[in-house]
């Protein structure tokens, strides 16, 4: 009677076929040993697809950021993941080389899962959406590319590419139009000072949001609001 599958029936295999590999065998070993963890293998596969920072991984997985540091270092210690520093904040992504590679194709064979924008479903356009309706809703505060990126979980590279793709400016351009607008109709419609207005449209003095006005519309507010 004869055992085994097809393939190893079919196929003539001396001991020392198997001894000679030896090395390739640990290396193979190691290999996999790299992801031994679930919340590894969880920080890995989101890495596969996106930058993160540590606490953008902590909010997305419910961890604590000491334990997804320790996570980040092995795995960066193996080559698995490269990072780069923006301002105070570090960022994690997948490793351009074959090792990386390697790991997320099989991964992603074994789980069988594909490649998604985030783990929500949400599309970066979707996020900048949110991220302009955020900054509309709040003329009256100056909040930084940095705080936005946290706030709504994206690379800061990413959100001013998307930014700009979608709405056809940066944000700092996009921003300064809406409270203008919001100035002009204060303005039209309201009896508050130049300084009020300047306030609720963000702006820490009347002096910089008067010539900001004067540049939009070409006139004082003041004149503006005459005519």
């Amino acid at each position: 009677m004869s055992y085994g599958c097809a393939h190893c029936r079919g196929s003539k295999m001396e001991k020392q076929d198997i001894g000679v590999d030896t090395e390739q065998f640990e290396t193979a070993a190691e290999f996999f040993r790299m992801l031994c963890d679930p919340t590894r293998i969880k920080i890995f596969w989101i890495l596969c697809h996106r930058e993160c920072c540590v606490i953008s991984i902590s909010e997305l997985l419910g961890i604590s950021s000491p334990a997804v540091s320790h996570h980040l270092r092995f795995l960066r210690e193996c080559g698995l993941i490269d990072s780069r520093r923006e301002g105070k904040e570090v960022y994690y992504r997948l490793a351009d080389n074959e090792t990386g590679m390697t790991m997320h194709t099989a991964v992603e064979s074994i789980m069988k899962i594909s490649c998604p924008s985030s783990e929500s479903g949400e599309t970066s356009a979707d996020t900048v959406r949110r991220v302009h309706d955020y900054l509309v809703d709040h003329l009256c505060e100056r909040v930084t590319i940095e705080e936005l990126s946290r706030m709504f979980h994206i690379n800061p590279t990413t959100l001013k590419e998307a930014f700009k793709e979608e709405y056809g400016m940066s944000i700092a351009a996009h921003t300064k139009e809406h409270r203008m607008e919001k100035a002009a109709l204060l303005l039209r419609e309201s009896g508050q000072s130049i300084a009020a207005i300047a306030g609720s449209v963000g702006f820490e003095s009347a002096g910089r949001f008067t010539a900001a006005f004067r540049e939009k519309y070409g006139m004082l507010p003041s004149e503006y609001r005459k005519k």
